[in-house]
């Protein structure tokens, strides 16, 4: 089964909103909506990346197993 993960996209006066539903801390804006959904997917990268960093220092001099389990683009 492939996840998949929903972006929301609200208009607002200034532009646009957007977040991610499944992925707290992955939102932003853009002036305009094409703006708002590149600017989104690098919040999704950004985010992926600090909580995988974040991992990692929490497990430091740790035995674990690690495996891929989804590849999101």
């Amino acid at each position: 089964m492939k996840e998949q993960l929903t972006a929301v996209f609200q208009q607002v006066p200034e532009g646009y909103i957007a977040f991610v539903e499944e992925l707290p801390g992955a939102n932003t804006q853009g002036e305009t909506l094409e703006e708002a959904r590149t600017n989104l997917q690098e919040a999704v990268q950004l985010v992926l990346a600090s909580n995988r960093t974040l991992a990692e220092e929490s497990l430091r001099n740790k035995i674990v197993i690690r495996e891929p389990i989804a590849s999101i683009s």
